[in-house]
C-alpha cells in the first residue's frame, strides 16, 4: 500500500505516523502515544504489559492493530505496533491520563487536515510554506524548493505512468540525475554537504535547486516525447535531461568564476544570512 511516513507534533513531543493511501487514513505509533499519555521511561514495556492485559480481557482492539515499518531512535526502519484513528481512540479509553482528551482532539485534527488537503492541495502547500518560514528559510528559497516539489512530482508521475515502480527505479533514476548535472550522486551530494537524515533538497542553494529542477523538468519532457520503454532507455533520457542542466552550471561557473554545487546546507546558508544581517545591523 502506498504510504507516507511523517513525524507529528503534540506538545513538542514527536509522534510518528504514516499515511495509508489507500486506505486514506493515518496510522499512530501506538509506542509513541503511550509515551505521551503516560509520561513512562520506558514505553515500549507499557504498551506490551497493557497490549497483554487488554489481550486477556478479549479485547478487540488489540487483535486488529498491525505493524508498520517506521523509523526508530536509531535511524533504521522498524516494525511498529500501529492502530488507526478508530482504535486509538478506544485504546486511550484503557489509559488513565489527564492528556487522553487534548490528544484525541488532536488526533482529529490531524485526521482533518489531512482530508482537507486531499481535497485542496493548494492547503498542503501552504503547510509546507508555513514550516520552512519556521525553519528559518528565506522567501525566495521557499518559492523555489515549493516549485521543485511540482516539478519533482511532474517527473515522478511520468515515470508512474511509464511503468516504473518507486523504490530502487526511481532512486536510481535520480541518482543518475544527480551524477549528470552535479558530478554526485545523492549520497556523495549529501556527504558533501555534511548531511545524514536530513532531505538534500532542503539543504540545497537556489542555484542548486534551479539546476536540478532544469534536469528533472527536461527529463520528464524528453520522457513524454520518447516513450521509453525499458529502464536503459529511461537511464539515456534522465541522462540526456540532466546534461542540459549540466552545460548550464558548467557554463553558470564560469561566467561566475566559482562553483555552483558547494558543501553548503541549510544551516550554514542561514548563518550567513544572519551574519549577513548583523554585520549591516552593525
Amino acid at each position: 500500500m502506498p504510504q507516507q511516513n511523517k513525524i507529528q507534533l503534540f506538545e513538542q513531543k514527536k509522534v510518528r505516523t504514516v499515511w495509508d493511501e489507500d486506505q486514506e487514513k493515518w496510522f499512530f505509533s501506538i509506542v509513541d502515544v503511550v509515551g505521551i499519555l503516560t509520561d513512562s521511561v520506558d514505553a515500549t514495556a507499557y504498551w506490551r504489559k497493557l497490549k497483554q492485559r487488554l489481550k486477556e480481557e478479549g479485547n478487540q482492539t488489540v487483535t486488529n492493530c498491525h505493524g508498520l515499518k517506521m523509523r526508530a531512535a536509531d535511524g533504521k526502519m522498524r516494525l511498529t505496533d500501529v492502530a488507526d484513528t478508530e482504535q486509538l481512540f478506544r485504546l486511550i479509553q484503557s489509559i488513565p491520563s489527564p492528556k487522553a482528551e487534548p490528544f484525541k482532539q488532536w488526533m482529529a485534527q490531524v485526521a482533518s487536515e489531512r482530508l482537507d488537503q486531499m481535497q485542496d492541495p493548494e492547503l498542503s502547500i501552504e503547510q509546507a510554506m508555513t514550516d520552512y518560514r519556521r525553519l528559518g528559510y528565506s522567501e525566495n528559497w521557499i518559492n523555489q524548493r515549493i516549485k521543485t516539489i511540482e516539478i519533482r512530482k511532474e517527473l515522478t508521475d511520468e515515470w508512474k505512468r511509464c511503468g516504473l515502480e518507486e523504490g530502487v527505479q526511481f532512486a536510481t533514476l535520480t541518482d543518475i540525475i544527480y551524477k549528470t548535472w552535479s558530478d554526485h550522486t545523492a549520497k556523495e551530494y549529501k556527504r558533501l554537504k555534511n548531511l545524514k537524515k536530513e532531505n538534500l533538497r532542503d539543504n540545497m542553494t537556489n542555484r542548486e535547486l534551479v539546476l536540478n529542477m532544469l534536469a528533472e523538468l527536461t527529463t520528464k519532457g524528453l520522457s513524454e516525447n520518447s516513450d521509453p520503454q525499458t529502464m536503459q532507455q529511461h537511464a539515456e533520457v534522465a541522462i540526456k535531461g540532466a546534461t542540459v542542466a549540466r552545460n548550464a552550471r558548467l557554463e553558470m561557473e564560469e561566467v561566475l568564476g566559482e562553483k555552483v554545487v558547494t558543501s553548503l546546507n541549510a544551516k550554514s546558508i542561514q548563518k550567513s544570512i544572519e551574519d549577513k544581517n548583523e554585520k549591516e545591523l552593525g
